[in-house]
């Protein structure tokens, strides 16, 4: 199968949650949930281009429960919510990383691997999995692992496993709406151009009426 793109992944995972909602709102007694919900004949516009593979992964899931909650706590470890902008969770970058690795098997291994060697690092100091530890103490192990190029060589398994999830929290972050609002990427927009300034059509001396 070949690898989807960013923006395709964006698309199919906004596809799921509503494909998602609608499911739920199916669901006997709660047939009132979505106001104007009509049985699946009304698929939100876009799934009749999806290919049964794509249709196939977005029914996938790759994480434990126990995984998905240790996902969600480290991604807002390295995205927390501050008085500009949301959190990573905020921004559904859990979902995003779980679609990633349905979709990019390589790494697969990797982030299980790492999360593992998370969970036995803060058994080994704390006797609890990270997920049961403090802040302070999870921030304890991170400050061990987040800085490659000091990093005691003892935890480069850390390392390299922190290294390539942060950059995949960072990924599904930073291309979500909330993310790019955070970033204030104003995109292309149309404007009116009204010629050079009068200030510099002076310094050279030339005019448009001329």
């Amino acid at each position: 199968m070949e690898p989807i793109s960013r923006r395709d992944s964006l698309k199919y995972i906004t596809l799921a949650s509503l494909s998602a909602g609608a499911l739920i709102a199916c669901e006997p007694g709660k047939e009132g949930e979505m106001t104007g919900h009509e049985h699946p004949t009304d698929m939100p516009e876009g799934y009749a281009n999806l290919t049964p593979e794509v249709m196939e992964m977005l029914n996938q899931k790759f994480f434990t429960d126990e995984e998905r909650e240790m996902v969600r706590v480290l991604a807002n470890q390295v995205i927390p919510a501050d008085d500009k902008s949301g959190s990573a969770e905020d921004a559904n970058v859990t979902a995003f990383i779980e679609f990633t690795l349905v979709d990019r098997e390589n790494m697969q291994t990797p982030i299980r691997g790492g999360l593992r060697w998370m969970n036995l690092e803060s058994t080994k100091r704390f006797g609890k999995s990270f997920t049961a530890i403090s802040e302070g103490e999870q921030k304890q192990i991170l400050d061990d692992i987040a800085y490659p190029q000091t990093a005691s060589p003892a935890y480069s398994q850390g390392v390299a496993f922190f290294s390539t999830f942060r950059s995949l929290v960072l990924t599904g972050f930073y291309s979500s709406k909330l993310g790019v609002e955070d970033l204030q990427y104003m995109g292309n927009r149309p404007t009116v151009w009204n010629g050079a300034p009068q200030e510099w059509l002076d310094r050279l001396g030339v005019s448009y009426d001329s």
